[in-house]
Formats: C-alpha cells, sequence, structure tokens
C-alpha cells in the first residue's frame, strides 16, 4: 500500500475541540482509512487482521471464528472473505448485518455472555479474536487495570471454547500482558508473542497478543 501522498489539510471550526481536530486530520491522511473505503471495509481495523493473518495464517477454509469486540464488523467481514465456515461476534454497539456472521448485541463482559456464545457456537473454536478496549479514564494505571481484566476475561473464555492448537488473539496496551496472566497463558498454549500490525497506528500504545497451539486438556 502506497504511504506517497498529499497530505490534507484541516481547518479548525469554531467549537470543535483540538482533540477532535487532530482526529479527523489523521482519518483524512490515513491511507487506511482510505483504503477502507475504496474495498468496503467497515473499519481501518480490518487491515490490522488481514496482516495478522498474513503472518500467521490463522483464517481460512473451514476455520470457526469468535471475534469478541466486533463492530462496526471489520474483522467479520475479512473472516468471512477468508472462507471461514463459521463466524460469531459480539458487541455492546450495534452491528449491521453480515452474510455468514451470527451476531448478538450485549455486554461480553456480562455473567451471561459467555454461555450465551458457546450455545451460538454449537461446538469449539479455531480462534478467539478480542479487539476489546474498555473506555478510558485518562488515568494510567486504571486505565491498565480495565484492559487487563477485559484481556483477561477473553483469555479465559477462550480456554474454555477453543480445539487443540487453537489460537487466542487479544488488543493489549502499555507494553502487553502483566508477567501473572503471561505466566498462565504459557501453561495453556504452546507459543505467546506480541505484533503490531503496521495497520496500527505509530502513535498508538497497542500491540497484539497472539497465543498459539492451545494445549487442550483430554
Amino acid at each position: 500500500m502506497s504511504r506517497n501522498k498529499i497530505k490534507s489539510k484541516v481547518k479548525t471550526a469554531k467549537g470543535r475541540k483540538s482533540s477532535s481536530t487532530k482526529w479527523l486530520k489523521r482519518q483524512i491522511n490515513d491511507i487506511y482509512v482510505e483504503e477502507a473505503k475504496k474495498k468496503g471495509y467497515r473499519s481501518r481495523s480490518a487491515f490490522k487482521l488481514i496482516e495478522l493473518d498474513e503472518k500467521l495464517k490463522i483464517l481460512g477454509k473451514d476455520k470457526k471464528i469468535i471475534d469478541l469486540g466486533s463492530a462496526p464488523g471489520g474483522w467479520c467481514q475479512v473472516a468471512s472473505q477468508k472462507g471461514c465456515s463459521k463466524i460469531i461476534a459480539i458487541d455492546l454497539l450495534k452491528q449491521d448485518e453480515i452474510p455468514g456472521v451470527d451476531f448478538i448485541q450485549m455486554d461480553f463482559m456480562d455473567d451471561t455472555a459467555p454461555d450465551i456464545l458457546k450455545k451460538m457456537l454449537e461446538g469449539y473454536a479455531d480462534v478467539v479474536l478480542s479487539d476489546m478496549a474498555p473506555n478510558t479514564t485518562g488515568h494510567k494505571q486504571t486505565d491498565h487495570l480495565r484492559i487487563m481484566a477485559v484481556v483477561e476475561a477473553a483469555y479465559l473464555f477462550s480456554i474454555e471454547v477453543l480445539k487443540p492448537d487453537g489460537t487466542f488473539i487479544a488488543k493489549v496496551f502499555q507494553g502487553g500482558a502483566q508477567n501473572k496472566l503471561l505466566a498462565e497463558m504459557k501453561k495453556d498454549f504452546k507459543t505467546i508473542k506480541h505484533i503490531k500490525p503496521p495497520a496500527s497506528r505509530k502513535e498508538s500504545s497497542e500491540t497484539y497478543m497472539v497465543a498459539s497451539g492451545f494445549r487442550k486438556p483430554n
């Protein structure tokens, strides 16, 4: 994807916060936003999954996928295009229908959500994807604890639904998962690595933790 383009300027509208102006400028000058529009993806984040899949080869025909925090549906679109046989998605926000995707609108952190997803899955998954991120407060320590609570919940769910050698991918911030969680995950997965796909903005501290080779108990 070519990065050579003329940058557009954004006029600061009266009453608009400077942070909003910066966000708008970043969106206008973002080649991934432009490519997403061209290719019909609902979000630029679709390219993050495309790049992760190019590296990891996790998607494909007959694969069963669970997408946690799916809205607006960019990752679901990619999984569908890759020929995944079953795609289950959940988000607190509404997601417009995508052919071949079973979506439920609810908070994954709701106590009843995991059991509902298991019933929808009807079996075991090859991959559990989590692009979830809680609302931030601006207080780094508090935000980190919130993020890790979401990651840990997604991990605990993944070890209940993954097939042997399955893969769990979760978005993390501020240097990745905490040592305690990593130690637990290393017992359940053969390899764990942190990957920052090219589509992830350089100024963002987000990376994706990839746990592969699930050691499913007998």
